[in-house]
Formats: C-alpha cells, structure tokens, sequence
C-alpha cells in the first residue's frame, strides 16, 4: 500500500492553474483595452484641437462624437474587466487555500492509515494487514496453484532484556531487528510484528522447502548478531536469539488461522529442540 501524501490530485492542480491562467489573460486584456482607450482619447483630442481651427463639417463631427461614444465603451469594458479580475483574485486565493487545506487533509489521511496498519514501534506492518494480505495471497495460491509459507518469529531471552536493563533498551532492541528482518526477506514479501517480541513472515510463491529453511536460517543468523544500545551513558551490545517455525500452504493449512496457528507450534519445537528452525507437521 503505497501512497504520496504530499501529492495533490490532478483535478487540484489543473482548477488552480486554470484561475490563475484566466487571471493572468484578464489582466493582459485589461491593459489592451486600457491602452487602446487611452489612444483614443487622445486621437479625440487631437481631432477636436484641430478641427476647432476650422468650421466643422456635419459629417465629421457625427464621426468623432461616435469615435468618443466608443471611447466610453472602452472605458466601461476596461472597469468591467477590472472587476472580473478582481474577482478571479478572490477565487485564486480561495482555491489556493483550498489547496493548502486539502494537501493537510490527505497527508494526515494518510497518516492516520499507515497508522491503522502499521506498528508504532517498529513500522512494520501489524496484525491487521498482516492477515489481509495472508487472505489475498492464499485466494491467489489456490487460483494459480501457487505455494506460500507463513514463518512464526519468536525472539529467545528478550524477557532478559527488558527486566535487566529497562523497556527503552528493549525498544531499541526491537527495532534493531525488524530492521534485520525486513533485509532479510525479499521484496514482495512480508514481515510483520504479531506482538511483543513475536513477528510473522509471508512467503510469496515458494517452492523448494530447502529455500525456506535458507531464508529462516538467514533470519536466525542476522538477529543473534548483538545490537547496539545506548543504556545511560554507555553504548552496549544485547543480543537475542531467534526460533522459527514454518507452515507451507496447501501442506500445513489452507486457511490464516491454521497457518499461522501450526507454524507457532513449530516455533516451540524449535525453541525446545537444538535446531533454531522447525516445519510444521
């Protein structure tokens, strides 16, 4: 689920800039017509100067009383237009702040999603999506004749952690490793924070059993590596283990919830056995 807060929607974008492209037109027209009435009044004034010299000819002057009624309408029109721009500022500056206010809108949107979905301590995905996207993924295994595997993550000795050195050491301790997770697993794939010191993996398309056991030994190796945390005022290393237990559909479960329910079994039998990673049976 990808998103762009900060991105606003096209129909946005195209109505403000066509009210400030219109704006810009009516105040280019406004200066036309300014100028042209401004030429005609001094032609006018030219005419009359001259012609005043002379005994005017009837059809003359009809001519240059029409040449000054035109000279009022241009006036007229350039007032008129002078308020149709300031109109269109008014509604440029509205759309603008519409803009402001729909941008904040959508980035705390999306704030408030990432957030129904994500865990707060870590930013992984959380239960929620966790299990959605398990749904989608085993709708697409049994359409396709895919196979997928659910990993059941469980962090040995983090208890030690946190009663001995406090919960904001344990905190950094987890995100230590849900960094490492995340690198360890491929793209399209999924790893999430099921609870406490309990993550789940969804792995797309799987194949060879020996790649999952590959992947999960991957995992294993990369979180007993120490993490650094600064306790007080000094920086120590903690380290954590790791037990995973593995659930591959169709052979373990075709539903979430026997998926995910066989691969913690096999998470105990890891976490009791010598080796640090188990299959369902």
């Amino acid at each position: 689920m990808k998103s762009t807060p900060n991105r606003k929607p096209p129909e946005i974008e195209d109505g403000a800039a066509a009210l400030a492209k219109a704006l810009l037109q009516n105040e280019h027209a406004k200066s036309l017509v300014a100028n042209a009435a401004a030429e005609l009044s001094t032609v006018n004034a030219v005419l009359k100067h001259e012609l005043d010299q002379k005994q005017l000819i009837p059809a003359v002057h009809t001519a240059i009383e029409k040449s000054a009624d035109v000279e009022d309408k241009v006036l007229q029109v350039s007032e008129r237009l002078a308020a149709v721009n300031r109109t269109l500022e008014v509604e440029v500056r509205g759309r603008i702040m519409l803009d402001h206010q729909l941008a904040a809108a959508n980035e705390q949107g999306d704030a408030a999603r990432h957030a129904a979905f994500h865990d707060g301590l870590t930013g992984l995905p959380n239960r929620a999506l966790f299990e959605d996207r398990l749904k989608h993924a085993l709708a697409q295994a049994e359409r396709h004749g895919w196979n997928l595997a659910v990993m059941f993550v469980d962090l040995d000795a983090f208890k030690v952690i946190n009663d001995t050195h406090g919960h904001d050491a344990g905190d950094r301790v987890l995100q230590t490793i849900a960094v490492r997770l995340r690198n360890s697993i491929r793209t399209d794939d999924t790893i999430c924070r099921y609870g406490g010191d309990e993550f789940l993996c969804l792995m797309l398309e799987t194949r060879d059993p020996k790649d999952l056991i590959s992947i999960a030994e991957k995992m294993v190796n990369a979180v007993q590596v120490p993490c650094q945390v600064r306790v007080g005022d000094d920086v120590i290393g903690l380290r954590v283990g790791a037990s995973i237990g593995i659930a591959s559909f169709p052979q373990h479960g075709t539903t979430p919830a026997d998926l995910i329910k066989n691969a913690d079994a096999a998470m105990y039998r890891a976490k009791q056995g010598a080796s640090r990673v188990e299959f369902a049976q």
